[in-house]
């Protein structure tokens, strides 16, 4: 059960990362970190959150196969999970900030 909390947690801190942080996956600085490099860091982040969900359900048993019904299922839940720090991003920060 630690795990299942632990990957949750790590879900909802990936998914808030690419809105929080002005760096490429928090080490190239960019000048303008526009809409596109972070969609593309989140996209990265939602792969690597499933990699180590993968990963941990193996070390258990025999992983289940998935259709395509659970990735878009996962992909929705990665979504509502980036909405604090999407609102953070575009609608209560000032710009200059």
């Amino acid at each position: 059960m630690l795990e299942v909390i632990l990957l949750g947690t790590l879900a909802a801190l990936a998914a808030n990362v690419p809105f929080v942080s002005a760096r490429l996956f928090c080490l190239l600085p960019l000048a303008s970190k526009h809409f596109g490099w972070r969609l593309l860091e989140w996209s990265v982040y939602y792969a690597a959150i499933g990699a180590l969900a993968w990963l941990l359900e193996s070390r258990l048993a025999t992983p289940h196969s998935q259709n395509w019904q659970f990735f878009v299922t996962t992909l929705a839940m990665f979504a509502v999970l980036s909405w604090p720090g999407f609102v953070w991003r575009y609608f209560w920060r000032k710009p200059g900030l």
